[in-house]
């Protein structure tokens, strides 16, 4: 997955557009530097001197500026839906327009308060015994809602033909375990102010204030228990070491503190005869706080996971707070996106192919679909040629890589069957009630998948999301509509900056296939070691240049980049890049040559393209965090890693040996 934002994001006339610009600005430009110095500079430096992110940001670029034109669409959908009180019941505009409604009645929201959630915590708060804590994770399980852990039903990594449950490890409420394991000052601070939200979270609850504290300590307790026994971010990479298939009775001596008999009939799964168990060590330790840990701290444990999911659903206060430690502690962020912002993108998550379907009748062209047909099929092309160049790559593995890479699934814009949302009831009034229904229908979704054949056609993506995946159980690549427009992707821009833009994100996608963790996933999408000892060992050396150059980025003081961590999407980052330059060409085959424009060759205006994609500027609190829980490296240094090993990007612009841009063959990986 490329991870740009989670922002949804089209429209047909962008800012680039209008200024007569085709996927990159030359007035974001710094030419006083040199390219082969520093080409994050050269390429974005005016931009970056110049740009001050809006307060309602954490980080702001190229995703966001999209963000801010296509919610300007998507408002206006929701708007149309929300005022047609004559749509039929039960229809899709019905259900958007009256989910988007009822999150902008404040009025009614500030009303009701914390009734919506009466019965949930009348549950919670009837727990006196532990041997009823199954049944409530469950209940709450049901609402997207993890205390505990995650559960999921998904393909099995070593039979991707069938579904099955999978539990993972979860349950904490800040963003990953190093959080509440590492000791400097900052991050005791951090502690303590989170410590403070939770307190305050329980005064919302109506908890007096001494009470509002020590039920924000044991919550702080199990969270921190849990942390301690969750795999780290590196060790979540190895596909194999988180897969362990068992029977529900193993699963009960593994950690039998907790009823999972009456976890599984809660759910209604009794019948269940296996299920993978991603991290065994943690749930023994899940077991062992089930059985020594009293029940009125998981009261507490409970009652703060049901209101901190639905914190963003509930009255101004609630929400004020939640926002105050997540965005502006947390990231930096200085004031909320305005309301009708915020709803849309909860509208999205909640019903995301009912809105995606009149997201793509206004504003997806036929012809964007077409052009991008014809994009994949040369780097499609262009990856064959290079695993069949690879100097280090047996036959042997050559041949099942091919395989493979015959059988990728391409998904451009939408889906070719929508989803059907005819059970879920969406009605104009209580907000978190209809997200509820939401989660609710969602998870039976899911857990209806058991039994039935596989579904390729799902997508794991809405529609209008800028995003793009790689899927390796399904050996898929997906480019959703939102992604789909300028400066990624320009139907006006010459074929340079698109495979800059646009064709290196499809490659680094496809590589994805092939690094360090989707190689172990064959054409099927079985997890299976289908390489040879010697090619996984030459492999290995060279993915580790990639770690190294890496871990030396130093982009807050004390902080490096994880390489790897990072490493699945560094390697696909310049996997891409290369296999992007190379269908570039192969495009340009039997055309006549373009020559210059803005003064630029097109190799350099491949470049260039590809550094736009990567406009992003972070709040160093933002910042921070990425570094902390993000297997992506800051964008801009996606720019300068694998640049810095391309002798193509040499080439276009003219580095010599010993300029900082141009690493040393020794050091330079060659892998795709």
């Amino acid at each position: 997955m490329i991870l740009r934002s989670t922002a949804l994001s089209f429209c047909l006339v962008s800012g680039l557009l209008a200024q007569g610009y085709h996927g990159f600005n030359p007035k974001n430009m710094d030419t006083t530097v040199r390219p082969c110095d520093d080409f994050y500079r050269y390429a974005l430096g005016a931009w970056d001197k110049t740009m001050v992110i809006p307060a309602e940001y954490a980080s702001f670029g190229v995703d966001q500026e999209i963000e801010e034109r296509s919610f300007a669409v998507l408002k206006e959908l929701l708007e149309s839906a929300a005022k047609d009180t004559a749509a039929a019941k039960g229809s899709e505009r019905q259900k958007v327009g009256d989910f988007y409604a009822s999150g902008m009645d404040v009025t009614r929201i500030e009303k009701e308060g914390l009734k919506p959630l009466a019965s949930h915590l009348a549950r919670i708060e009837a727990l006196k015994a532990n041997n009823g804590l199954a049944e409530r994770l469950a209940t709450l399980h049901s609402q997207l809602i993890s205390p505990g852990f995650r559960f999921r039903v998904d393909q099995d990594d070593k039979a991707s033909d069938r579904y099955i449950v999978q539990l993972s490890q979860g349950g904490l409420g800040l963003p990953e375990r190093e959080y509440y394991l590492k000791a400097d000052t900052a991050s005791q601070e951090l502690r303590s102010k989170y410590l403070a939200h939770i307190a305050t979270n329980f005064l919302f609850l109506g908890d007096a204030p001494e009470a509002a504290k020590a039920h924000a300590k044991e919550v702080m307790a199990i969270e921190t228990r849990l942390a301690k026994a969750s795999n780290s971010m590196e060790e979540m990479r190895d596909p194999n070491a988180n897969y362990h298939k068992m029977t529900p009775t193993e699963l009960a001596k593994l950690a039998p503190g907790l009823d999972w008999k009456v976890y599984f009939q809660t759910l209604g799964l009794d019948k269940v005869d296996s299920l993978i168990v991603r991290q065994p060590k943690f749930f023994q330790e899940l077991g062992r706080m089930a059985q020594v840990l009293p029940a009125s701290e998981w009261q507490s444990y409970l009652r703060w996971n049901l209101v901190r999911s639905t914190a963003d659903y509930l009255n101004s206060a609630i929400e004020a707070e939640d926002f105050a430690f997540y965005d502006k502690v947390l990231q930096g962020t200085q004031v909320q996106k305005p309301r009708w912002k915020r709803v849309l993108a909860h509208t999205d998550r909640a019903l995301g192919e009912a809105l995606g379907k009149l997201y793509v009748e206004r504003a997806f062209p036929p012809q964007a679909k077409a052009r991008m047909q014809d994009l994949v099929k040369n780097i499609l092309k262009a990856l064959r040629g290079r695993i069949l160049n690879l100097e280090w790559m047996s036959d042997v593995t050559k041949q099942q890589a091919l395989a493979k890479l015959d059988t990728i699934r391409v998904k451009i814009g939408y889906p070719d069957v929508w989803r059907d949302y005819s059970k879920l009831e969406v009605a104009r009034g209580s907000y978190v009630t209809n997200v509820l229904a939401a989660r609710h229908f969602e998870f039976h979704r899911n857990l209806g998948r058991l039994g039935k054949p596989l579904d390729r056609g799902e997508w794991l993506m809405t529609p209008p999301t800028n995003n793009a995946y790689y899927e390796p159980t399904l050996n898929e690549i997906c480019f959703p509509a939102g992604i789909l427009q300028p400066p990624y992707f320009d139907l006006e821009a010459d074929d340079a900056v698109n495979y800059g833009n646009i064709g290196a994100t499809i490659g680094h996608e496809l590589t994805h296939g092939f690094d360090d963790e989707g190689r172990q996933f064959d054409a099927k999408g079985n997890l299976r070691n289908w390489w040879t000892p010697e090619d996984t060992k030459a492999f290995d050396a060279r993915a580790q240049q990639v770690v190294k150059q890496f871990d030396a980025f130093e982009p807050l003081p004390g902080m490096h980049i994880n390489g790897k961590t990072t490493l699945g999407e560094n390697l696909a980052d310049l996997g891409g890049l290369k296999i992007a330059y190379d269908a570039f060409k192969l495009s340009q085959q039997g055309k006549a040559p373009v020559g210059l424009i803005e003064g630029f060759t097109p190799e350099q205006r491949f470049f260039l393209g590809y550094a736009e994609t990567w406009r992003l500027k972070h709040r160093e609190e933002a910042l921070r965090s990425r570094l902390m829980t993000d297997v992506h490296s800051p964008a801009k240094y996606r720019i300068l890693g694998p640049l810095a090993n391309m002798q193509e990007f040499f080439d276009a612009f003219g580095c010599k040996d010993g300029d900082p841009m141009k690493r040393s063959t020794s050091e330079r990986p060659s892998i795709w």
